[in-house]
């Protein structure tokens, strides 16, 4: 879909039972339940300007190690990883070695999927979907994603940690410090970013940074044993914000995009996964991104991601790469 002929914010048709500011239908087509939601906005034209965004053929991965979040948060599994030695196989002469994985794909580096959040206050999914509704009836899983050709466009990197550094502003990730949208607005004009419909918005906040700097006690206090991490205020200018920008999706390093505790009236989840149908990204690796995007004196750049081809999958692992 043409970003042009969305609705602005302020004036997304009412959705009844409702709060302002969903767009249930605004995707649909021809009578058909839309289940991308955001993503439509990754046309081919979107897709064939990014493109130009790759000049120096650099690339950097961002996916955070699997093995990195060790230590079990809100109940989670963690990564299990076993080594299969086809040697020890009776009948079999092979030199081989198979892995056998397991996980829970909020542990790591991952793409929200549609499954994984309904809205707190009416308890529908993207575009209403009930909640046993979305299972019974095989609804918003991310194969659609993989149906679609992925996630790619031109991502954009607003780094809030080397702009803290620049303007004296002191944080920990591990507390609830709230990004606002003047700030990410400072940070887009300082690094000439001009904003286009479709972009991939990654947003370093320093939470993984600090994950990986600190002992497991410090692990276990402020993330095992804690829910205050830095990230996105939760308010309608945020919101107005990023649905104006028509973004295709976000993501972050920190453990949720917005600041936990989230806010009960404008949790980003609520309206970016329910309301929206935009995949929000989580745990991601942006420390190697922000460097390059400082040796390259630009912030922007050619994204691609391929999650998961899991049917009636929730979430999945980004599998995504930055292009220079």
């Amino acid at each position: 879909m043409d970003a042009q002929h969305l609705p602005a914010w302020k004036d997304l048709p009412a959705v009844p039972g409702a709060r302002h500011g969903f767009a249930w239908g605004v995707f649909d087509k021809d009578g058909v339940k839309d289940e991308l939601g955001t993503l439509n906005i990754l046309t081919e034209q979107v897709l064939l300007q990014a493109k130009e965004e790759i000049w120096v053929g650099r690339s950097v991965a961002l996916n955070w190690g699997l093995d990195k979040l060790s230590e079990p948060t809100l109940g989670r599994s963690v990564l299990k990883h076993e080594l299969v030695d086809w040697r020890t196989k009776p009948g079999f002469d092979l030199y081989s070695w198979d892995d056998e994985i397991s996980f829970n794909t909020q542990t790591g580096s991952q793409w929200d999927g549609l499954r994984h959040w309904g809205d707190a206050q009416t308890g529908l999914y993207y575009n209403g979907h009930k909640h046993d509704e979305v299972t019974r009836g095989n609804h918003l899983g991310i194969e659609n994603w993989t149906k679609r050709g992925g996630i790619v466009g031109r991502g954009i990197l607003l780094d809030y940690v080397r702009y803290a550094e620049r303007k004296n502003i002191q944080y920990s990730p591990m507390s609830n410090h709230a990004i606002t949208i003047k700030e990410l607005k400072e940070i887009a004009k300082e690094c000439n970013i001009t904003f286009r419909p479709g972009d991939i918005l990654l947003i370093r906040v320093g939470w993984t940074k600090w994950y990986d700097e600190h002992s497991v006690e410090d692990r276990n206090k402020y993330v095992t044993n804690a829910y205050a991490w830095a990230g996105l205020k939760g308010c309608e200018e945020t919101l107005e914000w990023l649905w104006d920008n028509h973004f295709a999706a976000v993501a972050s390093d920190n453990n949720g995009v917005e600041v936990v505790p989230m806010d009960d009236k404008w949790r980003l989840h609520d309206f970016l996964l329910a309301g929206w149908g935009m995949p929000m990204g989580e745990l991601w690796d942006l420390e190697a991104l922000s460097r390059e995007c400082e040796v390259q004196q630009r912030w922007s750049f050619f994204l691609t991601s391929a999650p998961l081809n899991l049917p009636g999958g929730c979430a999945s692992p980004p599998n995504a790469i930055a292009i220079f």
